[in-house]
């Protein structure tokens, strides 16, 4: 990361891959920000569909700064945040996916709330989810547990958005290091376990956000990748913190019903027999939370 900061300023870094559709919507809910100290880097991984060129145009006007890979070639989000983590100069850091926009003022009420809490390093509030067109579906509510800085709580439950929802100093990113380039999916999971280990965390009851569901969101997609990269973060949450055994049996409770619900849907990844095995495992080491999701309570 950039050695030399801006106190004050907000770097928000925005990796980009093919989002042509939203990408304006996602940077004019930075533009209009009421919290102006700020600067916008767009990392384009290889987009092929118009958005880089779109990205081209905010530079040119001076309103964003514009990286990319060598020879613009794909390369995942992680290496598209670390690469924005290597010439962010901000004091925070605030990620916004490419088509997701941020509430007008989610950095001006994040930063106040880091200002005046200084052993805090990372805060997070609700949010609302929307359909493709932006259309209103359902509120998203973070849940502030009566022990919010117990990393138990989040390896186990994961229960808020690391990427639009949170701001996080930048003295944190340096302590807990880059994302996993080794991770095509969960990398948010994983570095929001790693930060939860470092820093106390803070709340705002209050939506940051506005997270956009559509058919190629990456979170609607690939879940088997998701779901199998989530058995090597816990594997390595466990070799690097000293989580409870309970922590780690009920969230690989949690991990092998998701497998379960992967192979057992109608899709490619459809699998009766390893689906059956991963419910096996899940009612094994959680039973009582795989029965009642199995029952919808």
């Amino acid at each position: 990361m950039n050695s030399e900061f801006s106190e004050g300023m907000v770097s928000v870094m925005i990796p980009v891959f093919n989002r042509a559709e939203y990408i304006a919507e996602t940077l004019e809910s930075i533009y209009s920000q009421t919290y102006k100290n700020i600067e916008i880097i767009a990392i384009d991984d290889g987009s092929t569909d118009g958005s880089f060129e779109f990205l081209e145009l905010q530079r040119d006007a001076g309103k964003i700064q514009l990286i990319t890979h060598e020879n613009r070639v794909n390369k995942g989000q992680s290496t598209a945040l670390n690469l924005g983590l290597e010439k962010a100069k901000g004091q925070y850091i605030a990620i916004l996916d490419s088509d997701d926009v941020f509430e007008v003022d989610k950095l001006q009420l994040q930063v106040e709330f880091l200002s005046n809490n200084p052993g805090f390093g990372l805060v997070y509030g609700n949010a609302t989810a929307t359909n493709a067109d932006g259309e209103y579906i359902y509120d998203i509510k973070g849940k502030f547990d009566p022990d919010p800085n117990d990393p138990n709580q989040i390896l186990l439950d994961c229960y808020y958005s690391l990427p639009s929802n949170s701001l996080v100093s930048r003295e944190c990113y340096v302590t807990a290091g880059g994302f996993n380039e080794l991770y095509r999916a969960s990398q948010d999971h994983d570095m929001l376990i790693r930060l939860c280990e470092i820093t106390n965390v803070g709340f705002i009851p209050q939506k940051m956000f506005k997270y956009r569901k559509h058919e190629g969101s990456i979170s609607q997609s690939s879940l088997l990748k998701r779901w199998s990269t989530g058995f090597k973060i816990l594997n390595a949450a466990k070799a690097r913190y000293p989580y409870k055994g309970s922590t780690i049996r009920k969230r690989s409770a949690v991990l092998h019903f998701r497998m379960f619900e992967v192979y057992s849907a109608h899709n490619a990844d459809r699998n009766l027999l390893k689906g059956f095995l991963h419910l096996s495992y899940a009612g094994i080491l959680d039973p009582i939370r795989a029965l009642k999701h199995l029952f919808g309570t």
